[in-house]
């Protein structure tokens, strides 16, 4: 079997979104997952549909055309603001997108008018987190424009949480994003569909006992892949988190002396000890930063982790059977999974899957057929 390597175990993806969605219907939230960790992996989509995911939503429009290219034909939302330059396409591959500039909804507009439809426009709100988002009180002047336009047609709001200031919601924001919602189709008119309240941070406020409000939705992606809280890193309790396993395979075996004995080639490095203060057993993997976020994997008992280069992981190891060819397998965050799952000298073997459930899709319901 190739290495490196991730092994995806579907199952496991398809027990967290079904003991996800179970325990937000109960508050009255859909889930909306989030395929961009895993760029948009048909097998992996369709193991978060069969688990209750209403629909999917993705970053990168690349990824978008894999699922549908595979035959995913649920709805798709973009959740990254669309690129002008692709708005033909975002209208062509997805139902709808989250937005927030007025001159790439107008061209989203016509692009649909070309194309004799109408794109789905959900507003992003800027409620703390600095990364995307119209300030508040401009939010109901962009919403006129967006119900004022042809080709387009206001879906919903949304805000973002705990991504790039690291600000977490809480029930104060969610309140305030409810009354965005209600202020929203007093002034405009339409019922708003979504009010999607962020991602797998608001998982904490949503099970916690607080009162929801207008807020229906929330894009889920690392607590359905992984069963963690992106806030504390947490274990989400009754998710599994070993979903996803990474396998490097060993290519040199040795023990080496503590101190290296060339110069180093930056004299300010020679006050650092960077090497083991014992004499044990080195290995060497066949796998770098090119591979993944190395500083986001765990270390499997018995292993310390001694350093890494573009193409080679160093470890210390307890073990001394271990030989060239041996394997070591590695739990990965949220980074590392994303960058080994993008990293193309990385093969992904899935199993764990069972024959598929009835899902639904954009067309009604229909069976997908899943890997086994």
């Amino acid at each position: 079997m190739s290495s490196p390597r991730i092994e995806v175990d579907l199952s496991k993806i398809r027990h967290n979104t079904q003991t996800v969605v179970g325990q937000l219907k109960a508050c009255g939230i859909g889930v909306t997952s989030v395929t961009k960790a895993v760029c948009g992996h048909p097998a992996i989509a369709r193991a978060m549909l069969n688990g209750g995911a209403k629909n999917l939503a993705e970053a990168r429009l690349s990824n978008v055309q894999r699922l549908r290219k595979a035959g995913v034909t649920c709805p798709i939302t973009l959740i990254r603001s669309p690129m002008l330059s692709q708005a033909d396409d975002v209208v062509h591959f997805c139902e709808a997108s989250y937005n927030t500039e007025g001159a790439i909804i107008a061209a989203l507009a016509a692009a649909a008018i070309r194309k004799g439809t109408v794109h789905g426009v959900i507003l992003m709100v800027e409620m703390g987190d600095l990364r995307e988002g119209i300030m508040p009180q401009d939010l109901g002047a962009m919403a006129r424009q967006v119900v004022d336009m042809p080709g387009v047609a206001l879906k919903g709001i949304g805000a973002n949480f705990a991504c790039l200031s690291g600000t977490a919601p809480d029930a104060a924001k969610m309140k305030a994003l409810s009354a965005l919602a209600n202020d929203i189709e007093g002034t405009c008119g339409p019922f708003l569909q979504t009010v999607s309240g962020g991602n797998s941070a608001n998982l904490p406020w949503a099970l916690g006992g607080h009162a929801t409000g207008r807020i229906n939705d929330l894009r889920l992606g690392e607590a359905l892949l992984l069963g963690r809280d992106p806030v504390l890193g947490n274990h989400i309790a009754g998710l599994y988190k070993d979903a996803f396993t990474l396998v490097a395979e060993v290519i040199e075996t040795d023990r080496k002396a503590v101190c290296p004995t060339a110069s180093f080639a930056n004299p300010a490095l020679a006050k650092f000890s960077l090497f083991p203060t014992c004499n044990r057993q080195r290995l060497i993997l066949a796998l770098g930063h090119q591979d993944t976020d190395i500083f986001g994997l765990s270390m499997p008992p018995g292993h310390r982790f001694v350093g890494a280069t573009s193409d080679h992981l160093v470890i210390g190891a307890d073990d001394a059977k271990l030989k060239v060819g041996s394997e070591v397998r590695f739990q990965m965050n949220y980074s590392a999974l994303m960058q080994a799952m993008a990293a193309p000298d990385v093969a992904t073997n899935l199993f764990g899957d069972r024959p598929a459930l009835t899902v639904q899709d954009a067309q009604g319901f229909g069976k997908h057929l899943a890997l086994v």
